[in-house]
């Protein structure tokens, strides 16, 4: 199959981790490991970096043992560090903003965040991972909705110029402001003035300190 990925699911439900297996290795997948906790899934994802085993994507609960709070998220980000090539996508039974927000701060290739909910949309879930395994992204939209607010315009990018949503669209890909200036062949300080402007125009405050560039692009993703 040409859209065949290989998964590695880390989720401490027994039963939700092999109905994930399951709904995955019907349509063709391979679900090469599957674990029940962060710790776990840090390690097998080590052992198979070692065997050049790596799998295209990891499906990981946001909640995992010992403690239930937020052991799935922090190994999920730690992955999106060490192995910036395997797509992530995290699964939470609620919107948890801080989480989404930590997710998505370092780039949204290949990274997603779905409710489980949504899970039982089974082919929206299966293109998810797909999707999230190709380097695209995934965002449930009530994440999308609470991150921007629910009360914000549709035609919010309405304002911006075309080299504006340019450079939104290449924020979206995970680039620096150095790598877009390199992409367009322009300064390094023509492009800040564009992201300025960009945060001005979306309204996004100097208050909102590091998370304007996440907003930013969930903005975009969003239109």
């Amino acid at each position: 199959m040409e859209d065949r990925v290989r998964v590695v699911i880390a989720e401490d439900s027994v039963l939700l981790r092999e109905g994930l297996t399951r709904l995955l290795t019907d349509r063709g997948h391979d679900v090469v490991a599957g674990v029940g906790d962060g710790d776990a899934l840090i390690k097998t994802i080590t052992e198979l970096a070692g065997e050049n085993l790596l799998p295209d994507v990891v499906v990981a609960d946001v909640r995992m043992p010992p403690t239930h709070t937020d052991e799935g998220v922090r190994a999920a980000v730690q992955l999106r560090k060490s192995h910036p090539g395997v797509g992530v996508l995290v699964l939470s039974q609620y919107v948890e903003e801080r989480y989404a927000t930590e997710l998505l701060a370092g780039s949204s290739r290949g990274v997603g965040y779905l409710l489980k909910d949504r899970v039982a949309e089974v082919r929206e879930f299966v293109d998810a991972v797909v999707r999230v395994a190709r380097g695209g992204t995934a965002l449930d939209p009530e994440v999308v909705a609470q991150l921007l607010g629910r009360s914000r315009k549709q035609d919010v990018l309405a304002g911006l110029t075309p080299r504006e949503r340019e450079v939104l669209g290449l924020m979206a890909e995970g680039r620096t402001n150095s790598a877009i200036a390199r992409q367009l062949v322009v300064s390094d300080g023509a492009v800040e003035k564009h992201v300025s402007n960009i945060f001005l125009k979306l309204g996004l405050s100097p208050s909102d300190g590091d998370h304007r560039r996440v907003l930013a692009v969930l903005t975009y993703l969003n239109s």
